[in-house]
């Protein structure tokens, strides 16, 4: 339960640090690659095992991890792009109703159970994460032109989480999750600076100390996202499927109330009726395990 819990206000953190990136006019791209720089030091920091740095390539997961790093880049790019042109609203609900990817994989794949309690949590949670998430009346506004903006980050955000359950079931030992977090990171790390280069050819490259200040308050917590979300995955508390279910709707409730209290936002009815349905939805998923 403690690695659950810790996934989630990790989560929530980098929540906060990014409402506070809008506040200080921080350039969300180079903080993030620099971010990178520091989760993965935090891993390397966090590794007992007897492998060096050398050894990684001969590693089972490493090609795998490099996959991932230059997935992660890629939806930062696309989340950035649907939020300029549909809008905030419109990335969260995309990415938070993403979980139905790893649910659906786990039920399959794994033949995890899915009993009356559980199939109604897990429904329940995605119409509380679509509530809580929409922060306007009108709902969401999405042309159909820019339809498949928001549908590729719903399935790389669904495919990115679907894979760290799927390596660290299949290829990462215990003692070597903090390495393998770590080399996801320095792979989009390294991609990443390859933008930061195209961008520096392109003359639309401008250094800023800030950005790399921020970029290091974010990488703690993003670190720990990972790193306690597979924790929390190789436990015995719950399948994937309730597992990801449960965090998901975790980070967007604590979230919500977050902006509420630090950032002053107003909640809609509909924001209210979304909070109380995820909590909801988490009691159904604990009613079917137990």
């Amino acid at each position: 339960m403690i690695y659950l819990l810790l996934s989630i206000l990790a989560s929530t953190l980098i929540f906060v640090i990014f409402k506070l990136f809008a506040k200080y006019d921080i350039n969300i791209f180079h903080a993030i690659i620099t971010n990178y720089v520091v989760a993965c030091t935090c891993g390397l920091i966090a590794y007992n095992g007897e492998a060096s740095i050398s050894d990684i390539p001969s590693f089972s997961w490493f090609y795998y991890t490099i996959a991932l790093g230059a997935l992660f880049i890629l939806i930062f790019y696309l989340m950035a792009k649907t939020t300029q042109i549909s809008g905030l609203s419109v990335v969260s609900v995309a990415t938070k109703m993403s979980v139905v990817i790893p649910v659906i994989f786990g039920i399959f794949y794994y033949q995890e159970s899915i009993g009356i309690y559980k199939g109604a949590g897990i429904l329940l949670a995605l119409v509380a994460v679509y509530l809580a998430s929409i922060k306007s009346k009108a709902g969401l506004a999405i042309k159909p032109t820019n339809f498949i903006l928001p549908l590729l980050v719903f399935l790389g955000s669904g495919v990115i989480d679907t894979s760290l359950k799927f390596l660290e079931e299949e290829f990462v030992n215990k003692v070597d999750i903090p390495l393998f977090s770590a080399t996801i990171f320095a792979a989009a790390f390294l991609i990443g600076c390859g933008f930061i280069l195209f961008q520096k050819f392109q003359g639309r490259f401008t250094f800023n100390y800030k950005n790399i200040i921020a970029g290091v308050i974010l990488g703690v917590p993003n670190y720990f996202s990972i790193y306690f979300l597979v924790k929390a995955l190789r436990s015995d508390l719950l399948d994937s499927s309730s597992m990801f279910t449960v965090n998901n709707v975790g980070i967007v409730m604590i979230s919500t109330c977050i902006g509420v209290l630090l950032f002053k936002e107003r909640l809609l009815i509909k924001n209210w009726i979304g909070i109380a349905l995820a909590i909801f939805s988490i009691i159904l998923v604990a009613i079917d395990i137990m």
